[in-house]
């Protein structure tokens, strides 16, 4: 039997923040970071809060660590609001998502509105928080972290650099195809997860070329939402799992290394070996199917993979983006001095456990390391 739930009531299209506006004579408490402020697009929030009262915590930074999330819990005590709003990227929502859930958080409304294209955590149960001393990146998984409204506005996304909306963009592909061939996909699932991959091919080139083609970040903030729903409830697996613990070691922006591991973690979880169809593995199969959606004609399994192992790299080249780890400025002994711990983390991470194939120590230092071969496989 299964089971899929949408909560957040999702608010998006034209000037969806107007939403705000039927809120009267609240308490509100606004998480945002710092150039949500500086920026002055905390106003576009305020405006519509007529009538409220309003307090704004920006004591947000990247990979959020638990001290933060704790000194928002002594704000949001201090000030008690009925309404809490998340504004910002991955970064501030799970900063809200982590105080929101560790609080006494009664019968107050939870918002999200995100400022980047990538996370999803708009719409999900999970959330990112980090370790500082041990310099380690863990998920946590509850359904109270889940908004109880999401809005989603173009004009939020409007000044985001190109740099930033490429890594952020792969992280939504990233959660697509995680999500296409976990364990616990449904047909719902699967149906969120091949649109949101299908809208990145076609629009996150635009998007991060021009920050003024408004079609394309609409449709790559759309892609984001689809592709939380479908790993919200389906999950992800290894390449997030390897994510978390090399990324916040070598301190790779989330989606960039996401974005590095996806082609690895494609071919180890198709697991190839011959010609023949019966050999296929059912990740390799729905690969191939996900790839042909997206515009991979081919005669064969292997070919349609191998394809949209292609396309992924093409896309990436043309954005610039790193492909290899010394490419983001990552030397071998920085790599070799933290990867056993990084190992035993990925192992341990949860999302793990939704993978299509089991995978040991020695398999997940074969990834890594194919992080480094691409130029002489080229």
């Amino acid at each position: 039997m299964n089971r899929f739930s949408l909560k957040p009531d999702i608010i998006f299209g034209e000037d969806a923040v107007a939403v705000l506006e039927t809120f009267k004579e609240e308490r509100v408490m606004v998480i945002a970071d710092p150039f949500i402020i500086d920026s002055g697009m905390i106003d576009h929030v305020k405006k519509h809060l007529t009538g409220c009262k309003i307090f704004v915590f920006s004591d947000v930074v990247p990979d959020p660590p638990m001290e933060k999330i704790a000194s928002g819990i002594v704000a949001l005590n201090e000030f008690n609001p009925t309404v809490l709003i998340a504004c910002g990227g991955g970064s501030a929502i799970d900063s809200a998502k982590g105080i929101y859930h560790y609080s006494d958080s009664g019968k107050r409304r939870f918002i999200a509105i995100p400022t980047t294209s990538g996370t999803g955590s708009e719409v999900t149960k999970f959330a990112v928080f980090t370790d500082t001393a041990l310099g380690q990146k863990y998920p946590v998984v509850s359904d109270k972290m889940i908004p109880d409204m999401a809005i989603i506005d173009v004009d939020f996304v409007k000044t985001v650099p190109g740099k930033v909306a490429a890594d952020t963009g792969f992280d939504v592909l990233t959660h697509a195809v995680e999500a296409y061939v976990s364990t616990s996909a449904t047909v719902i699932t699967d149906a969120m997860a091949e649109k949101a991959a299908a809208l990145v091919f076609t629009y996150l080139k635009r998007s991060c070329e021009n920050c003024d083609d408004l079609e394309a970040r609409e449709k790559i903030h759309e892609a984001s939402l689809l592709a939380g729903i479908a790993f919200n409830e389906a999950s992800l697996g290894l390449n997030h799992a390897i994510a978390h613990n090399l990324g916040g070691r070598l301190h790779i922006p989330h989606g960039r290394i996401n974005a590095m591991l996806l082609c690895p973690v494609i071919w180890f979880n198709a697991n190839i070996t011959g010609y023949g169809r019966e050999q296929y593995t059912a990740a390799a199969v729905k690969y191939a199917k996900l790839a042909k959606i997206c515009g991979i004609s081919a005669s064969t399994t292997r070919q349609q993979v191998r394809g949209f192992m292609e396309k992924i790299y093409k896309l990436m080249r043309d954005l610039k983006m790193p492909v290899e780890l010394k490419q983001a400025g990552i030397q071998e002994n920085q790599i070799r001095k933290i990867e056993t711990e990084a190992v035993r983390g990925a192992l341990a991470d949860a999302c793990l456990k939704t993978n299509p194939r089991t995978v040991n120590e020695n398999q997940i230092k074969e990834i890594i390391h194919k992080l480094s071969e691409y130029e002489r496989k080229q």
